[in-house]
C-alpha cells in the first residue's frame, strides 16, 4: 500500500459556532432614503420621507446602529417596507451629524444628559406670565441650554389677559433677545412669521398653554390641555415630543412640560462662546475661571472689555450667575 501527499483537505475542521470568522463588513445601503424623525415611541420610530409629512413611514433601528441613540429632530436614512400602509415597517440604518442639540439633565448634580432634541433651529421658550406665575429662572437656564447648543431663542409670553407682559419682558433687555406674545387673544402672525421654514422646539412649565398655542399654529394636532393646579402647577399633557409640520412651511416639535431644567452637562465657557464677540477674550483667562468677575474670578479677562462689549458680559455674567445659583 503505497504512501501518499497529505494536503489541507485532510485536515479535520470541528463544525461549529465560530468555525466562521466574523466579519465587520455592514451593508452600503446605497438605497437609502433621507428622513427626519417626528416621534418616538418604544423601539420605534415614526419617520417623514424627504420632509414630505404626507410619506411617513414607522422604523426600527437596524442591529448595526446598536444603541446609538436616535430623537426627534434627527435626520436619518431608512430602508425597507417604505410604503408607509398599516403593519409595516422600515429600518434605520444610518444617523446623520447634528447641527444642533437641545440637552437637559433632570437637576445639577444629575450626571446622566438627555437630549431633548436635534437639528432643531430655534428654541420658544414659552412662558405664562400668570397662572401659573413666570419665572425667569427656568427662561435663563433654557437660554443657556439654547446657547450652547446652538439654537437661536425666543421668549413667548402667554395668558397676556391676565398681566401685561411688558413688566416680564424688560427683565431680558440686556440679553437681547426676540420676545413675542400668544396670549389667547393676540394674532400670531408675529409668531408665524418667526417659525415659518424653520425646525422650532417649544419648551415651558405645564399649564403655560403650550398645547394650546401649538392647536393655534397647527389646528390639526388637537394636542391635549390642562388645567392648572391650586399650588400654581401645570398639570401634564403632552406625555412626549412630537414634531409637527407647519401650513406655512417648516416643523413646531410640542415636548412634555418641565418642571426642573439641570445643566449639569454645561460648562461656564459654554456659555461665554455663544456670545461671539467674548470668545477670544477668554483665551487669556487663568485656567478654571468660572468668568464671573471679582471676587469669585478676581483674573478674568472679560474684566478688560469695555463699551457695548461690557454690556454683553453683564449679559453673560447673569446667565452664569443663574447656572451657578441651580
Amino acid at each position: 500500500m503505497s504512501r501518499r501527499e497529505y494536503d489541507e483537505s485532510d485536515v479535520r475542521v470541528r463544525p461549529g459556532r465560530g468555525s466562521r470568522p466574523r466579519t465587520k463588513t455592514r451593508p452600503e445601503h446605497a438605497d437609502a432614503e433621507e428622513a427626519m424623525v417626528v416621534t418616538v415611541d418604544r423601539g420605534r420610530w415614526g419617520c417623514v420621507l424627504g420632509g414630505d409629512p404626507a410619506r411617513r413611514v414607522t422604523a426600527m433601528r437596524a442591529r448595526e446602529l446598536g444603541r446609538t441613540p436616535i430623537v426627534v429632530g434627527d435626520e436619518v436614512d431608512v430602508v425597507g417596507d417604505l410604503s408607509g400602509r398599516p403593519d409595516t415597517l422600515a429600518r434605520i440604518v444610518r444617523r446623520g451629524d447634528r447641527r444642533t442639540l437641545l440637552r437637559r439633565t433632570a437637576d445639577d448634580n444629575d450626571p446622566t444628559e438627555r437630549v431633548v432634541v436635534a437639528n432643531a433651529d430655534q428654541l420658544l421658550i414659552v412662558t405664562a406670565l400668570a397662572d401659573p406665575p413666570p419665572r425667569t429662572g427656568l427662561v435663563e437656564r433654557t437660554l443657556i441650554a439654547a446657547y450652547a447648543g446652538g439654537l437661536v431663542p425666543i421668549l413667548c409670553l402667554t395668558k397676556t389677559d391676565l398681566a401685561p407682559p411688558g413688566p416680564f419682558a424688560e427683565l431680558f433687555a440686556e440679553l437681547d433677545l426676540t420676545i413675542v406674545t400668544a396670549g389667547r387673544d393676540d394674532a400670531l402672525a408675529e409668531v408665524e412669521s418667526l417659525l415659518t421654514d424653520k425646525v422650532t422646539v417649544l419648551l415651558g412649565h405645564s399649564g403655560v398653554g403650550k398645547s394650546t398655542l401649538v392647536n393655534r399654529l397647527v389646528p390639526e394636532a388637537e394636542r391635549a390641555t390642562g388645567a392648572v393646579t391650586e399650588i400654581g402647577r401645570g398639570r401634564h399633557t403632552s406625555t412626549q415630543s412630537v414634531a409637527l409640520p407647519l401650513a406655512s412651511g417648516g416643523w413646531v416639535i410640542d415636548t412634555p412640560g418641565i418642571r426642573s431644567f439641570g445643566l449639569a452637562h454645561i460648562e461656564p465657557d459654554d456659555v461665554v462662546l455663544a456670545f461671539s464677540d467674548l470668545a477670544e477674550a477668554i483665551d487669556d483667562c487663568p485656567r478654571g475661571c468660572g468668568h464671573l468677575g471679582p471676587p469669585a474670578d478676581p483674573e478674568c479677562a472679560l474684566d478688560e472689555l469695555t463699551g457695548a462689549a461690557a454690556d454683553r458680559v453683564r449679559a453673560a455674567r447673569r446667565l452664569l450667575a443663574a447656572m451657578r445659583e441651580g
